[in-house]
């Protein structure tokens, strides 16, 4: 606005202007009051305009914090029924190991070890589990060997389940160790043992050795005992005849069947002599038995062995699934039914003691071959 009509406008307000000036400045003052009434109304539009962006802006905050809060829920929804899930499972696979007696756990246990001692010669595990999600079962021990006086750890063992199906087996030897006891067949072609002879007379005082003994006919178990009678040394296991053995022209047997010295003692082997029974928590109880096995004589009780080897091949028998997976050369029907028809015949044994006194075997007309095993410093407590 310039001076000029301003000027005009004091005197307008006066009443000094002349008519002509008068009448100018009222259509400038009418123009004015137009463009203010027009600038009036673009600024209401932009105001609502504003607020209708902000009533947007709002919604769109509330539309956002709703869809997070609906996703958080989601969540923890899904978390809550995996947890649920994971729970139910993990309490339905300890209902399902734990039902029977024996429960399943122990009789799966009992199963694995079984089938180690009689197909692995002078090899035994103790075994630990665990039952895990979605029905699944782990079977974890450490291998040993008796060499000397002493059960050595050769090895580590793996097994697993799904439900009462068996999965996968691992045995992890430690330092090379393997299956050395392998054994000829008597009255066939023999290879020579002189090397493994002379293996021994080379190795010195003070050492113990584990070694595998074929003889030159078959003994029965009394029979093959009474000729450890008096020697200081150990017999470890036993190789069975199953009429499977002539697998080779040579005779070699690699993959032999039999028992260890010390019986493979089941659940309802023990002689209960005292029994208890303890609640623990609403539902579960806890049994306490008491009692022995049967004894054995040192040098004898045949008989008792030859009943538990067969009891334990038929267990075996009844869970081949599990059987043919840790053992897939052991024939178990037809290892069974020839030892039903013919008896309990022993071919080889595995021993073990003082190196010298293991070569000594040398002049027995009854050992046919020898190979010779582990070997290690002096852990032997002589026998009577």
């Amino acid at each position: 606005m310039s001076e000029e009509f301003r000027r005009k406008l004091q005197l307008y307000e006066e009443g000094k202007l002349p008519a002509e000036e008068r009448e100018e400045v009222e259509r400038e003052i009418e123009k004015m009051e137009a463009y203010q009434s027009y600038m009036d109304e673009l600024m209401g539009k932009d105001r609502e305009a504003e607020a209708e962006t902000a009533d947007s802006l709002k919604e769109a905050s509330i539309i956002r914090k709703g869809k997070w809060k609906a996703r958080i829920n989601t969540s923890f929804t899904v978390i809550g029924m995996v947890f649920l899930v994971m729970l139910i499972c993990s309490i339905c696979t300890n209902l399902f190991y734990a039902a029977g007696e024996p429960n399943r756990m122990e009789h799966y246990k009992d199963i694995v070890a079984s089938t180690i001692a009689v197909t692995r010669p002078n090899v035994e595990v103790a075994l630990s589990s665990n039952s895990n999600l979605f029905f699944t079962m782990d079977l974890h021990g450490k291998m040993r060997r008796q060499i000397g006086d002493e059960r050595a750890v050769v090895g580590d063992f793996s097994f697993s389940f799904v439900f009462n199906r068996p999965g996968i087996g691992q045995m992890s030897w430690l330092n090379d160790h393997t299956n050395t006891a392998v054994f000829q067949f008597p009255n066939t072609f023999r290879q020579d043992s002189g090397q493994e002879w002379s293996k021994l007379e080379k190795l010195p005082e003070g050492t113990v050795t584990e070694a595998a003994l074929s003889f030159d006919r078959m003994f029965t178990t009394d029979e093959l005992l009474q000729q450890f009678k008096n020697k200081n040394m150990t017999p470890v296991w036993f190789a069975a005849d199953t009429g499977l053995e002539k697998t080779s022209e040579e005779s070699i047997v690699w993959n032999p069947v039999g028992f260890p010295y010390r019986p493979v003692w089941h659940h309802d082997d023990m002689r209960i002599t005292s029994y208890k029974e303890q609640k623990s928590g609403w539902f579960g109880k806890i049994v306490t038995k008491g009692g022995s096995y049967p004894a054995i004589d040192t040098y004898g009780s045949g008989e008792l062995r030859n009943e538990n080897f067969m009891k334990t091949l038929r267990l075996l028998q009844d869970y081949r699934s599990i059987t043919k997976t840790l053992a897939p050369s052991l024939q178990i029907d037809q290892a069974i039914q020839y030892l039903e028809t013919n008896g309990v015949k022993l071919y080889g044994a595995v021993v073990t003691g003082p190196t010298k006194e293991i070569l000594k075997l040398k002049q027995e007309p009854w050992v046919a071959s020898i190979r010779v095993g582990e070997v290690r410093l002096w852990n032997w407590q002589d026998r009577p």
